[in-house]
């Protein structure tokens, strides 16, 4: 089965759309009373749900609760509130068409032009050691398939789901609304957000499996595909040589050099995070407090020092250093040194 097909001719120009209506359902609450305000002062229709509609009403601000719009009290411990016709065909409605405007006219619905949505925190979940119970209730079923929706139909919708977001969309509102160009951008942002959404559910339930076979094939303890995803940390000043771009990207729930922080000197390079990795990795091979000089990824110096001494991790780099005086001075390399005893007392 496939979606339908259109003449491209019958597609009218939708570039800058005026935002009438807003759907705004989100579980992060970061800056959601500024873009009521702001949507509520350019006259903007909220419609939203559960706990984000009280939190706009406290705040004074008009807001429509969904079960307004689709004539359906939120169900099952709010399992089901926007899993609706009059929700969703208000968002798939692709009004570049005359036919869909008119069903929309026929069926009584409104379409909208923005909707702001951000997941339950299945992530913060997992991570807190919540019972299977608790993390299986943060798994969205409704926010998803309104991201999803929107995301598609960016020709016609601004889908958000970043409070990193709203103060564009707020200038966009302001400035008369959104560009096809900044949907766009907004949609493969949205797109992003669900996959490393499902990607976190997937894990959860494939670590949850006896002997972690989730395929079903005859790979017993092996899963079917292995993803791997991280979120930007930082761009770095280059890359392997200076003439290349690179940046960081680390996982959330991962360990390591990635995770540091940085607390002196340039902003680092490839070359210094390889390094870096590298002088961890050497000096955690000891018990005693150690200290490894690296240099192109190889240690031009290794050296331990006495636990007990005042000054151990001091001794320990200078008989380090002794090792390669040169190399570990090199002016056009990086160098690093890092102590295995030092860096778990910090």
């Amino acid at each position: 089965m496939s979606g339908p097909r259109h003449d491209p001719s019958l597609f009218r120009d939708r570039d800058g759309i005026e935002v009438a209506r807003a759907l705004v359902s989100v579980s992060d609450k970061t800056g959601l009373l500024e873009l009521a305000a702001a949507l509520a002062e350019a006259g903007v229709e909220i419609v939203s749900t559960g706990s984000t509609a009280s939190t706009i009403a406290d705040a004074g601000f008009p807001v429509t609760p969904v079960q307004d719009v689709t004539g359906f009290p939120e169900a099952l411990d709010g399992r089901v509130k926007t899993l609706h016709p009059a929700v969703h065909a208000g968002l798939l409605a692709d009004l570049r068409l005359e036919s869909h405007e008119a069903q929309l006219g026929e069926l009584g619905i409104s379409p909208f032009q923005l909707v702001v949505v951000n997941l339950y925190p299945f992530v913060e979940t997992v991570a807190s050691g919540a019972p299977s119970s608790d993390v299986i209730e943060q798994i969205d079923i409704g926010g998803p398939a309104m991201v999803r929706a929107s995301a598609k139909n960016h020709a016609n919708v601004a889908i958000v789901v970043s409070p990193s977001s709203y103060d564009e969309v707020i200038q966009a509102v302001r400035s008369g609304g959104t560009t096809l160009d900044q949907r766009r951008r907004l949609a493969a942002a949205a797109f992003a957000h669900t996959a490393d959404y499902d990607r976190a559910v997937a894990d959860y339930f494939r670590s949850t499996v006896v002997g972690g076979d989730a395929s079903g094939d005859a790979a017993p303890g092996w899963p079917a595909s292995w993803d791997v995803a991280g979120e930007l940390a930082q761009v770095l000043r280059y890359g392997e040589n200076s003439h290349q771009d690179a940046a960081l990207y680390r996982r959330p729930d991962g360990a390591g050099i990635a995770q540091a922080v940085q607390l002196h000197g340039k902003e680092m390079s490839y070359n210094n995070f390889v390094d870096a990795d590298a002088a961890v990795r050497a000096a955690y091979d000891f018990q005693e407090p150690a200290v490894a000089i690296i240099k192109h990824a190889n240690p031009c110096g290794i050296a331990v020092a006495a636990p007990r001494a005042v000054d151990a991790i001091a001794a320990a780099h200078r008989s380090a250093h002794d090792c390669d005086p040169v190399s570990a001075f090199g002016e056009s390399s990086p160098r690093t040194a890092l102590s295995r005893w030092g860096w778990r007392r910090r």
